[in-house]
């Protein structure tokens, strides 16, 4: 079973609605089981915890590179490579996004977070925004972009460009060659904006990432390109999921009170917390991976033969009730909660102490500065990708603090 589509929508999730609950059918899949083989897509769903943790811990068996036949002539990526290539494309930049490196840029992602939030109570008079459009995308992008060096003016172009590339039919219409073309194009679009920022930082390097892995490592041109691609397209989606889904989640529980008059008694960070990482288990910023079956093996029961592909569903697993008490529930007080969201083993996401830090201060911003913060929209578009998982838009009506 060689020719696959694991990243294709499964037919349980193909409306609008379903896309963006898709939790009834993860049930129904646990409740079956655990894992299916699904013929339309010709590869395996993996839904379970313990066989999620069991595929991204063992690299050996299920491999990231999922189709080496695609993947000659591209830009190197970290997520899509194995041992050795992936510890040399990873370690150069690792101890950048460890928790200790990422907290001293707390001060200026606060700041940022106030000049987006001035800039919609100016354009509003204060009484409402989006989340997403206002707060959400433009803090990631230009958080990521400042560690890269890019300059403000191109970071609406980055938003575009990295939206393009993990976008899912919905913005083609269903036309899988046009959307390809977009991804493509954006692709080569941000190959080229970097190969030019690599070129100027070799001739007069600046204290920004770009210099530091061109000066300290020995990654060729086209290593570093796949790698930056990577970090700005990975410091966008997610942390703009992660920050909507996180107000979401405490908005449809009824808990955005109870988190701000934590922050008032002093227990601010210690509450974000809580809900952040719940809203990671609850509504996971990416809902699946996927990987290639090496060898043969078993996995609950079910044979998975060499070449075989497996859709690895982290929302579904971060939902299983064997590992969850009370799984489809947002619970503040959950603890442990060893969820998947940021996945496991080797390939575990680089930027998530980054994320956390982001998300924790644009919320706590967002909770000093508006005394009440009501959802305006019941029903927003899911986000057009077959593995991000999160909202178009997010409006709220606000009022400000006295």
């Amino acid at each position: 079973m060689t020719t696959a589509e694991p990243m294709a929508w499964p037919s349980a999730l193909s409306d609008r609605r379903a896309k963006r609950e898709p939790f009834d059918w993860y049930r129904r899949m646990h409740e079956a089981g655990g894992i299916r083989y699904d013929d339309e897509r010709n590869c395996w769903d993996v839904f379970s915890y313990d066989a999620v943790t069991s595929v991204l811990t063992d690299a050996e068996t299920y491999s990231s590179v999922t189709a080496p036949e695609d993947n000659r002539g591209g830009l190197p990526s970290m997520l899509s490579a194995d041992p050795p290539e992936h510890t040399k494309l990873r370690e150069p930049v690792e101890e950048y996004f460890q928790p200790g490196a990422v907290r001293p840029l707390a001060p200026e992602i606060r700041e940022t977070t106030e000049s987006l939030l001035d800039e919609a109570d100016a354009e509003t008079g204060g009484d409402r925004l989006d989340v997403v459009d206002d707060l959400a995308w433009p803090l990631p992008i230009h958080t990521i972009a400042a560690l890269l060096g890019v300059p403000a003016d191109d970071r609406a172009q980055f938003k575009a460009w990295s939206d393009a590339v993990v976008a899912g039919p919905q913005l083609t219409d269903g036309d899988r060659l046009g959307l390809e073309t977009q991804r493509q194009d954006a692709a080569l679009s941000l190959a080229d904006y970097f190969a030019e920022v690599c070129a100027e930082r070799r001739e007069d390097p600046q204290d920004d990432l770009v210099s530091k892995v061109l000066v300290e490592t020995d990654l060729s041109d086209m290593e570093v390109l796949g790698l930056f691609r990577l970090l700005l397209i990975a410091g966008n989606v997610t942390t703009t999921n992660l920050i909507t889904n996180t107000l979401w989640c405490l908005d449809d529980a009824g808990l955005v009170e109870e988190v701000r008059k934590a922050r008032h008694s002093g227990g601010t960070a210690e509450r974000l917390d809580d809900a952040i990482e719940e809203a990671l288990r609850y509504r996971s910023p990416v809902q699946r991976t996927v990987r290639r079956a090496t060898r043969e093996t078993e996995l609950l029961g079910r044979t998975i033969e060499p070449d075989d592909r497996l859709s690895v569903w982290l929302g579904a697993a971060n939902r299983d009730p064997e590992r969850f008490d009370d799984p489809d529930a947002f619970d503040l007080d959950r603890s442990p909660n060893p969820h998947v969201a940021f996945g496991r083993g080797i390939h575990v996401c680089l930027g998530a102490p980054l994320a956390r830090l982001e998300a924790r201060v644009a919320l706590d911003a967002l909770l000093e500065r508006y005394v009440s913060i009501d959802r305006v929209d019941a029903d927003p578009d899911p986000v057009a990708s077959p593995f991000i998982y999160g909202v178009q838009e997010f409006p709220v009506a606000v009022e400000r603090a006295p």
